[in-house]
């Protein structure tokens, strides 16, 4: 029975540095040609993922689950008000936080941004493994892929990231939001890095289920796989589900397997470990 297969993206398809590891590549090219379905679901929005080396794949569910695509058609897109986002946009400004705008279109940011954006990236890519001259060269190519504009008041954004000053920000992020979803990436509790606000109602569990319905399909067939405690709503729904041995220890608690490390050949053994090719 073909399965349909679900990847986060950074950490687990590709490493932290944004490479595709080879092997990768061959694991989800040889389990497309065994019959099943590979899709990718990430954090990233699509203007993100278009930068990204990355294999040939059935689909896409982006921006935490706000955006979902098969075959390159758009089954479900849920993104923030221009209300929303001017709200967010004038918070963040208020208490000089550097923040983007994640776009299908593109990635946006403000000018605190520019300045806090080198530094917090550089902590994300060593906190995961990375040595410095690479950390640097990658925050910079990160910064320098996006869009710097102050017409940042806009009615197409999937979510904000913002930069956190402390964990505080995210804390009162969530007071001031409280009709959107509120979290927090790049380190675990109080070590996150970037807080993010996105709509309500959206979590990767939930895109897995309009997708699956639209394609007819049936929960026993999905397989997830992920490094972080986003991905642990994927787990909540899928039928067997697989930590990368990078990950941290609350999704390999709720793994039904754990593989080795995304640059150890993580993806291609867990694909061989449960014969999807």
């Amino acid at each position: 029975m073909s399965k349909i297969i679900f990847l986060d993206v950074d950490g687990t398809l590709i490493d932290y540095d944004a490479k595709l590891p080879p092997t990768a590549r061959t694991a989800v090219d040889k389990a497309r040609a065994a019959g099943n379905k590979v899709y990718i679901c990430t954090g990233c929005s699509k203007a993100e993922i278009m930068q990204r080396e990355l294999p040939d794949l059935d689909g896409m569910i982006g921006a935490n689950g706000g955006y979902v695509e098969d075959g390159g058609e758009v089954v479900m897109h849920q993104s923030l008000t221009k209300e929303e986002c001017t709200h967010i946009v004038d918070w963040c400004n208020e208490r000089h936080l550097g923040f983007y705008l994640e776009s299908n279109s593109g990635m946006y940011y403000n000018s605190y941004f520019a300045e806090q954006a080198p530094d917090a990236f550089m902590k994300y890519s060593m906190g995961k493994g990375a040595d410095e001259k690479a950390a640097k060269e990658g925050a910079y190519g990160f910064v320098n892929s996006m869009i710097r504009t102050d017409d940042l008041y806009r009615d197409d954004v999937n979510k904000i990231s913002f930069i956190l000053s402390s964990y505080q920000d995210h804390l009162d992020s969530k007071k001031e939001f409280p009709e959107l979803e509120a979290n927090t990436w790049g380190g675990k509790g109080e070590m996150a890095l970037f807080g993010d606000l996105g709509p309500a109602g959206i979590t990767k569990k939930h895109a897995i289920e309009v997708l699956l319905a639209h394609l007819h399909a049936d929960q026993k067939d999905t397989i997830s796989f992920g490094d972080a405690k986003i991905d642990l709503s994927m787990f909540e729904l899928c039928a067997n589900n697989v930590a990368m041995g990078n990950g941290g220890d609350e999704i390999k608690a709720a793994a039904d397997y754990i593989t080795d490390d995304v640059n150890e050949d993580g993806l291609y053994n867990a694909f061989a470990h449960l014969e999807l090719f």
